[in-house]
């Protein structure tokens, strides 16, 4: 069976290098890397504000703090009666710890208070504001000026930092209130924001309250809403120059000066790593232009534990502890952080291991568009800074797998599609190709069971058809020369094995799956295995195209492929076999002429309504060339035309139906083909149209129904009689071929 197959492969696979992201090796690599940043002074702790999830009790990065779209209500208010500039905002509770007001250095209307102190009262508590001309604000939003909140927005913190502004703090790690006056200390922000309103409404100091759309910030796991607050963290400095270690990229040479910014930008920009599709490179350059310096630690359990202690004001790094006075730092760092050295420390560095010279960089690296930022710019900025390389070649980017309605799946709309459920009911391979074909690289995939019941369909497909070429194989012997559709599919075959090739190289997986089901399912099944039958001697032309189609198909349906190479008794597992080779085959052009006869003679007789599975007699009126290939191959053209006879003939039969087709005049033996029920049914159709004629005429025929109907009602019936004329005239000529009569 393909699971007693899968098993002894499984028995045979490598395990010796499966590594653990705590293991000891991986927890030496992250330790290092810390103290050699810690050294170049790019990881520093510093006293800024940063993401804090209330719910998790953890700071985060930028990357992993999700807009939300809402609404909320913007109020344009002045702190109180004394005070000259009004201010909006969605997040009132803040400003009990604005210490300034900021307004563009070109905006007339605020010139005269630009550096001007005022001391409001605010909701109780007294605020000292400094009037302050940034060229951060927007003089178009609100009304032009903004409260300045150095605790509690990094955008007010820059801000602050430029004009030399004091931070206070009015927000606590569990999202309530401090520092801002007896009635409002310990309440929630939501609590104090509604509080706020309601004071500010009751002093009349609340010029307008209106709502507005806005994007809150939520944290990527837990969903809660992410307060910026200021705190002492650990932090990767992006903007800060640094000597390198060794010589890097191919641009700079060992103690050269550079930032991990512009290591990350040349990665990129200098085409040794592609970001594929090509279209998240610009997403990638835009995120690195406005990338902040990067906060490490996390308030976790789970992680690499950051390794500095402390002493009362010392700090030492060291991997075990200086001695029993000293503390070590409760954080651990950002799992991404270790995550990011995957491709080296897996390898064995910082050992300078021969895996590692082997192996690295990695070739390609296969991942989600939406963690680009979390982990692939991660990786690019540690393994550039240590080791002066790129990690991969290539990053190709998949989209979101969604349900069928492009909804994001999970427990709560109970749409979520869960592989250990769908692998039983429709095979491993079905699951694997409804996630590849139809799939637009770096877009989003909607999802059904109905579509991987599709591919079952065709995984059993292929299952068949290896296993009829296995009896075929077994059954026939070889045959001294190739048929024209012997060449004709051999051709087929190194054009498909080229193309596919091709298209796998350049990571367009869907159209090379789609192309390669066509030929299987099409040329394949549907032409060639059924001339086979009829032209016997394929043994060891069938055993060369099954070898090359199970290759082919094995990186996108490994289990089937594999089974049906075991039963085959190839020489070795696909998952090692070489690749097909592309030899130089040119298909005959007279084989398409005749696949073109047989179609046309198929579509001819679904038109003249004769059942498939009857058999009939065609004639054939074509030039010399056609009639003797036909002539050669008359036998599974019969099969595949389902005729009992094709007579080459100079002229159609008179009382014979015909078509002229681009390869000659058709002829078919009506008379011959149809049966009772067909002169029945036709004569039926014939009264039929008669007496609506009849109808038809008996209107137009009516002088006060003409008279007084509209021209457009007059046109239609006229237009329906010429119309059942055409068809009726069609069934009498029907008729008369049925009876064998000539026209």
């Amino acid at each position: 069976t393909i699971v007693t197959q899968i098993r002894k492969m499984g028995s045979s696979c490598d395990w010796s290098r499966e590594k653990y992201t705590l293991d000891e090796e991986r927890n030496l690599a992250v330790n290092e890397m810390f103290r050699m940043m810690l050294e170049d002074g790019i990881i520093e702790r510093g006293y800024r504000v940063v993401n804090w999830d209330p719910v998790f009790k953890t700071t985060l990065s930028d990357d992993e703090v999700v807009a939300q779209e809402t609404t909320a209500q913007l109020l344009t208010f002045t702190y109180d009666a004394d005070f000259p500039i009004s201010i909006a905002t969605t997040r009132a509770e803040t400003k009990f710890g604005d210490v300034a007001v900021a307004v563009h250095p070109d905006d007339k209307r605020y010139k005269k208070y630009v550096g001007k102190t005022f001391e409001p009262v605010f909701c109780g508590k007294k605020l000292l504001i400094k009037i302050v001309a940034d060229e951060a604000v927007d003089p178009n939003f609100g009304t032009g000026a903004v409260g300045v909140t150095p605790a509690h927005s990094m955008i007010d913190a820059d801000i602050a930092s430029r004009h030399n502004l004091e931070s206070i703090q009015v927000i606590d790690q569990n999202a309530h209130m401090m520092n801002a006056g007896v009635s409002y200390n310990g309440l929630t922000t939501i609590e104090a924001r509604k509080k706020i309103e309601t004071e500010l409404k009751k002093n009349g100091l609340l010029q307008k309250s209106e709502t507005v759309p806005q994007n809150i910030p939520t944290a990527e796991r837990g969903g809660g809403l992410v307060e910026q607050l200021p705190m002492r963290q650990w932090f990767i400095r992006v903007n800060k120059p640094f000597r390198l270690r060794q010589a890097t990229l191919k641009k700079w040479k060992k103690g050269d000066r550079v930032t991990l910014k512009e290591l990350m930008k040349e990665a990129v920009a200098s085409t040794q790593i592609r970001i594929l599709p090509n279209q998240f490179e610009k997403i990638y350059f835009h995120w690195i232009d406005h990338l902040r310096d990067w906060c490490i630690s996390r308030q976790i359990w789970f992680g690499h534990r950051i390794p500095v202690w402390y002493r009362g004001e010392e700090i030492k790094f060291s991997i075990e502890s200086p001695g029993a006075e000293w503390e070590q730092d409760p954080d651990t760092l950002d799992t991404w952080f270790s995550s990011g050295m995957w491709t080296f420390s897996t390898l064995g560095w910082p050992e300078q291991t021969q895996e590692l010279k082997t192996y690295h960089p990695t070739a390609v690296l296969e991942t989600g568009y939406d963690i680009i930022f979390f982990w692939v710019a991660r990786m690019i900025l540690m393994t550039v800074y240590a080791l002066g390389e790129i990690p991969f070649h290539d990053v190709y980017l998949h989209g979101m797998v969604r349900d069928e309605q492009g909804r994001k799946m999970s427990k709560s709309l109970g749409n979520a599609l869960d592989p250990l459920d769908l692998i039983p009911k429709y095979g491993t391979d079905a699951v694997r190709l409804s996630l590849l074909i139809g799939t637009t690289p770096g877009q989003d995939l909607k999802l059904s069971e109905e579509k991987i019941a599709g591919f079952r369909n065709f995984t059993n497909k292929l299952w068949n058809i290896g296993r009829f070429i296995l009896m075929q194989i077994e059954s026939s012997g070889t045959a001294d020369t190739k048929t024209i559709a012997d060449k004709w599919i051999l051709a087929r075959l190194t054009e498909v094995t080229a193309s596919v090739t091709k298209k796998l190289e350049q990571y367009e997986f869907s159209s090379a799956g789609e192309e390669l089901r066509d030929f299987t399912w099409s040329d394949l099944a549907d032409w060639y295995l059924e001339i086979a039958k009829v032209e016997k001697g394929k043994a060891d032309i069938l055993k060369q195209i099954l070898e090359t189609i199970l290759k082919l198909w094995h990186p996108f349906m490994p289990f089937i492929t594999e089974q049906l190479r075991a039963m085959a008794e190839f020489s070795e597992p696909l998952i090692i076999a070489p690749w097909p080779l592309v030899k130089k085959e040119h298909a005959p052009k007279e084989f398409e002429k005749l696949r073109t006869l047989v179609s046309d003679m198929r579509r001819f007789r679904a038109e003249q309504k004769i059942e498939p599975a009857k058999r009939i007699r065609f004639s054939l009126c074509a030039d010399q060339l056609l009639a003797r290939f036909v002539t050669e191959n008359i036998e599974w053209i019969k099969r595949l035309a389902n005729a009992e006879t094709i007579d080459l003939v100079n002229q159609i039969p008179g009382n014979w139906n015909s078509c002229a087709t681009a390869n000659g005049i058709i002829g078919l033996d009506l008379k011959q083909s149809a049966d009772k029920s067909e002169h029945v049914k036709t004569e039926r159709e014939l009264k039929e149209i008669t007496d609506y004629i009849q109808s038809l005429e008996q209107k137009l025929a009516n002088q006060e129904f003409v008279s007084k109907a509209p021209a457009r009602i007059i046109d239609g019936i006229k237009e329906k009689l010429t119309d059942a004329e055409v068809k009726r005239s069609a069934l009498a000529k029907r008729i008369k071929l049925l009876n064998g009569q000539a026209e």
